[in-house]
């Protein structure tokens, strides 16, 4: 009998795949030395509360925030870092729940902040930047909450929504304990003829079975068990509508998009511009759809077909190493400066390679102002895996830039921004493999991946972004939603943007019941721009070489120095135009002239 492969300790693990998080603090002890500083500095932070309107003392309370930030950010990230690479290690832990803690009141010191600052008399802050050139730095900071002022309360306004807060986010939280903790699926046959409990885990796996029998069997029992619970969940989706409606009229707003948009100076239009423009072009999709049913020998194409590949390859064994190589190869375009800093990010230790016995899942890029940029990774050797090696590696090297080149209250970029650099990394790698694949069925395989990346980040994420605005004016308007309503919406969209050859199963119906990112308002349409943004800056990469990559390195270097519709535009962007979407979709067509050719 074989031996069970065992996963390795922590200790185990060669030094060289693990990220160098000593370079922060060589201990423990050195860490609670920081720590006992910033308790000793924080409270301190009190005495400039009611002197804001000198300008000296503004100037006193920025700079002394940033040291108090940039300490708590320190110790934050290396407690992060230390206890997700192994969970179990109880040491990390309190120092996690620690700073953590800490974290909390350090904000509650510094909440008079903000409040205080919109309580001065209009051009204040102005008089003062040209009393003391040194707040100059701080201009667009304080401009920026200035401009939030029509949407701030009143100090007991703020304390009453601060007390509300939780009660307002009690529908996520209810839609996270039914669907992750109470609901229970039963059983469905896998491949082999054997029992097995269906989970949100396995069911992702289930849906790309090449047995059609199972893939429709995990589809109808996920949504059957949905569908058991869809007055509730109906419920808990409405009342959080609802919560968001309300904090857009209690702040001011015009609608609730308004509320989540205006923020980041993100016009409205930016928004119905996405939703416009993929619904002006959703004949690619269709033609997708009817080439997946004819290369899967289908007479009828159905919702749970969707994942299935439509080719099998024999899976690449990738070394990391060699993971390394490719992924420079495919992000040359990018030039000489922007491959150095890879290597050295590699070479340095930035980044955690390898599984081991209690490490954290997943990936994520992170890090702080005064540490290098740190990438955990669990590499199983796999094409995805080098994928997401420069997905990763995007994001820390755009915050490598960012904090080289921006003083600490600009270096940290919006959400907006925060997936172009790690998608621009995956298109540039995705077109270099298919360019020099030479076998036919990996070519295939290669291009169909990149056809599902679209149609699951563009397509169906400007879906779910189509049915928020739908479900959030029909409650602005004073319309209440059923559990009929929502799945009628949501039918009407799936047969729309998937067209008339696919068969749209009653049991898609119930599908927005478990999209955990409708708890978070108007979030997901961040996706559709992210990628469009990346594809928009890979192509001109390729196509422009050097001065595309200067204005590129441009964005990464601008940090949130200014708003983000603006950063892109001044690198060659304009998401305030259906440009960068029409991009995106003519490369999705390119890729089904390729397909076909590929048949």
């Amino acid at each position: 009998m074989s031996e069970v492969k065992r996963l390795k300790t922590r200790d185990e693990i060669n030094s060289t795949y693990k990220w160098k998080v000593d370079k922060m603090y060589v201990s423990s002890a050195a860490w609670e030395e920081d720590f006992e500083i910033l308790k000793s500095k924080a409270p301190k932070m009190q005495i400039f509360s009611g002197k804001l309107g000198r300008a000296e003392d503004l100037l006193a309370f920025l700079e002394s925030n940033v040291e108090i930030e940039r300490l708590l950010d320190r110790l934050l990230v290396y407690a992060h870092l230390r206890a997700d690479e192994d969970t179990a290690k109880a040491e990390f832990q309190v120092l996690k729940n620690k700073i953590d803690s800490y974290g909390a009141e350090v904000s509650s010191i510094t909440a008079f902040f903000v409040p205080e600052l919109l309580s001065l008399p209009a051009g204040a802050v102005d008089e003062a930047i040209k009393k003391l050139p040194a707040l100059e730095l701080y201009e667009f900071y304080l401009s920026d909450i200035l401009d939030q002022k029509p949407h701030i309360l009143s100090v007991e306004g703020e304390k009453l929504m601060a007390s509300v807060s939780d009660c307002l986010n009690a529908p996520g939280n209810i839609f996270g304990m039914l669907t992750n903790a109470d609901m229970v699926f039963p059983s469905i046959k896998d491949e082999s003829g054997n029992e097995t409990q269906l989970t949100e885990g396995n069911y992702s796996t289930f849906i790309k079975s090449k047995d059609r029998r199972v893939r429709k069997d995990a589809f109808d029992t996920l949504f059957k068990v949905y569908g058991g619970f869809k007055n509730t969940l109906t419920t808990s989706l409405t009342s959080s509508i609802k919560n968001f409606v309300f904090n857009a009229k209690t702040r001011n707003y015009t609608c609730a998009l308004e509320s989540s948009l205006k923020p980041n100076n993100i016009p409205l239009e930016v928004y119905d511009n996405v939703v416009d423009t993929i619904n002006n072009n959703l004949s690619s999709l269709h033609k997708y759809i009817s080439l997946k049913k004819k290369l899967l020998g289908l007479d009828e194409i159905h919702m749970y077909d969707l994942y299935v590949p439509i080719v099998d390859v024999e899976v690449d064994h990738i070394e990391y190493a060699d993971a390394v190589k490719l992924a420079l190869e495919g992000i040359k375009p990018l030039g000489q400066e922007y491959l150095d800093v890879f290597k050295k990010g590699i070479s340095d230790g930035w980044v955690d390679v390898f599984e081991n016995k209690g490490k954290r899942t997943g990936a994520y890029s992170w890090g702080c102002y005064d540490s290098m940029p740190y990438v955990l990774l669990n590499y199983n050797y796999q094409l995805n895996d080098v994928s997401t090696l420069a997905h990763e590696m995007g994001h820390s090297i755009h915050s490598y830039y960012s904090r080289k080149n921006q003083p600490y209250i600009y270096s940290e970029y919006e959400l907006f921004c925060a997936e172009v650099a790690s998608i621009t990394n995956e298109c540039l790698l995705i077109d270099y493999l298919i360019k020099n694949e030479k076998d036919k069925k990996k070519r295939l395989f290669l291009i169909n991946q990149q056809l599902e990346g679209i149609r699951t980040t563009v397509f169906r994420q400007c879906m779910f972004a189509e049915f928020e605005k739908i479900t959030h004016e029909s409650i602005e308007g004073g319309n209440p939603l059923s559990p009929e309503d929502l799945c009628k919406i949501y039918h009407d969209l799936n047969v729309k943007y998937f067209g008339a050859e696919m068969v749209v199963d009653e049991g898609i119906d119930m599908e927005w019941s478990r999209i955990p990112h409708f708890y978070n308002d108007f979030y997901v349409y961040q996706y559709t721009t992210g990628f469009a943004a990346a594809n928009s800056f890979s192509k001109m990469i390729v196509e422009q070489g050097e001065s595309a990559v200067e204005r590129y390195k441009g964005f990464l270097k601008s940090g949130g120095s200014d708003y983000p519709i603006n950063i892109l535009k001044k690198a060659g962007v304009d998401m305030s135009t259906p440009k960068p979407l029409e991009d995106t979709i003519r490369r999705f067509d390119e890729l089904l002239v390729m397909l076909e050719k590929e048949m």
